[in-house]
């Protein structure tokens, strides 16, 4: 006898399906785990889930990056100027073929990266004397008034940091985190004082890129935000990747990685937290990559935890 229940999901359908005994521990991961059976087969519903989320990780792949919103967003979030880059893949699919390109910038992008370089390089003067006189304020100093250095001497940093944000494979990730994380970093590095160089936006960008845009800024160090590769339960993560005295041709055992940043994985606040720690601890020994070490506790330990007083325990 057919059931006459009209709903997606009827007495009837609910009887088919095993229950796997580890159906309880799907409440603590979105991995696809316990997801029962029907006879030998994995249920519709699960299977139809599967296909969605397929398709939201090609999608995110393929997804362009809106630079001009971002750029808004950046600028509001941080308080900086951006800049918009290219790399020297031409479109997505050759990105996607050529790794080897999406670690070059383009020759527009250089020149472009040149005037900003030398243009800014005459920024003498405090940031609130430049915004008074009109000038594109390309360096932010929060709570600080040392001057942008001169790039007068060779090789003389102008910058301590340098933030780059790519697309990478995953611009959905970009378009959802990059400026909120980046609104809880400078709330981190307004303590103190760091000469911050213009933002870098990249299209079909990978990760080595930054090496290439922070050396041509001659910046101590470079912070790359790039879309991940798109799971299956995660289409839209952010990974973090910070390199001291950044050049071409530096490998990733040069760079620390902070990954899986949204409100679903690592929070905004807690990858600020860590980034933050690596940052100060990469300026303070001249390093990073693998001689650099993440020995921060937990975010939650650290900034979450009530305080515990031990008179009352």
């Amino acid at each position: 006898m057919l059931c006459q229940r009209l709903s997606t999901r009827c007495c009837c359908m609910d009887k088919l399906v095993t229950v796997n005994p580890w159906a309880e521990l799907r409440r603590l991961t979105a991995a696809r785990i316990a997801l029962g059976r029907s006879g030998v087969s994995q249920p519709t519903a699960p299977q139809l889930e599967f296909q969605l989320a397929h398709a939201r990780a090609r999608d995110a792949v393929h997804l362009a990056l809106d630079v001009a919103a971002l750029g808004e967003a950046l600028s509001v979030a941080s308080g900086l100027p951006c800049v918009s880059l290219h790399s020297a893949a031409p479109d997505r699919h050759t990105y996607l073929q050529r790794p080897d390109l999406g670690r070059q910038l383009n020759a527009a992008s250089r020149d472009t990266l040149a005037s900003t370089a030398t243009a800014t390089a005459t920024a003498t003067a405090p940031p609130a004397a430049s915004a008074a006189a009109g000038a594109t304020a390309t360096t932010v100093e929060p709570r600080s008034t040392t001057p942008a250095a001169s790039a007068g001497a060779s090789g003389a940093a102008r910058y301590d940091l340098a933030l780059v944000v790519a697309d990478g494979l995953s611009a959905l990730a970009i378009e959802q985190n990059a400026a909120p994380f980046i609104r809880a970093l400078m709330a981190r590095l307004s303590e103190e004082q760091w000469r911050l160089a213009p933002i870098a936006i990249v299209q079909q960008g990978r990760v080595a890129i930054g090496d290439d845009i922070a050396h041509l800024l001659h910046a101590q160090a470079v912070v790359v935000l790039i879309g991940e590769r798109p799971g299956l339960s995660s289409p839209d993560s952010m990974g973090l990747y910070l390199t001291w005295a950044p050049r071409p041709g530096l490998t990733d055992a040069s760079r620390n990685c902070i990954s899986n940043v949204r409100p679903e994985g690592l929070t905004w606040e807690a990858a600020a937290f860590k980034l933050h720690y690596l940052l100060s601890e990469s300026r303070r020994r001249q390093l990073s990559g693998v001689a650099l070490k993440d020995e921060t506790a937990s975010e939650s330990a650290n900034l979450e935890a009530p305080r515990r007083n031990f008179l009352l325990e």
